[in-house]
């Protein structure tokens, strides 16, 4: 039991996790060690969210950058502490669907970039291991998140050698994502990007 309390840990924004990198930076890694401790060799980042298209719902924008870069150093942190030469601890930089839709017109690819872009920039800065894209519903939004990994990798002169992309996305129960995309389909239309895996859930 974490007793998160809304106003102190939340700042009052309920439902953002992503806040908790900077209020309660303990719990997190909390989390990410329960997961360690029974045998997982990669955590994921508490970024599900924090894009600025997210974020903007919540007035945290200005902090995008800076929440990313604070979660992957607590969970790099808590890999640090299970770490052995022998067995390697991994962070994977999370980046979630966001609230918006591309295909559906609820915001347009440069926003959405631009976005993404500064997220991908916060989890550079606090040295994830691989960049994970998941989740995903709107093909195109997977396409927008992968440019703007290369764009921020660039931005360093990395390329997915030095950090993989890995892109994961959902099928409903329809067979399909939620807008239609049959697996094979997105991944035919994926394979023209330099990602290491396409998963689904």
């Amino acid at each position: 039991n974490l007793d998160l309390d809304l106003d102190r840990d939340y700042l009052g924004k309920e439902n953002c996790t992503e806040v908790l990198v900077l209020t309660r930076p303990d719990a997190i890694q909390g989390i990410h060690e329960s997961f360690l401790e029974v045998g997982a060799d990669v955590v994921e980042t508490d970024t599900f969210g924090a894009n600025k298209l997210v974020l903007a719902e919540f007035d945290l924008v200005d902090q995008c950058r800076e929440l990313n870069r604070k979660a992957a150093l607590v969970a790099r942190a808590a890999c640090e502490n299970f770490a052995t030469p022998d067995r390697p601890r991994f962070v994977a930089g999370s980046i979630g669907p966001g609230t918006k839709l591309l295909t559906l017109g609820n915001t347009h690819w440069d926003i959405m970039l631009d976005s993404y872009a500064e997220q991908v920039r916060g989890l550079l800065d606090g040295g994830v291991d691989v960049l994970l894209i998941e989740t995903s519903q709107d093909l195109l939004q997977v396409k927008c998140a992968i440019n703007a990994c290369l764009v921020s990798l660039r931005e360093r002169k990395l390329t997915t050698r030095d950090v993989p992309i890995m892109v994961q996305v959902t099928i409903e129960t329809t067979g399909t994502m939620l807008l239609g995309t049959e697996i094979a389909a997105a991944a035919n239309a994926l394979a023209m990007f330099p990602i290491l895996s396409l998963g689904m859930n």
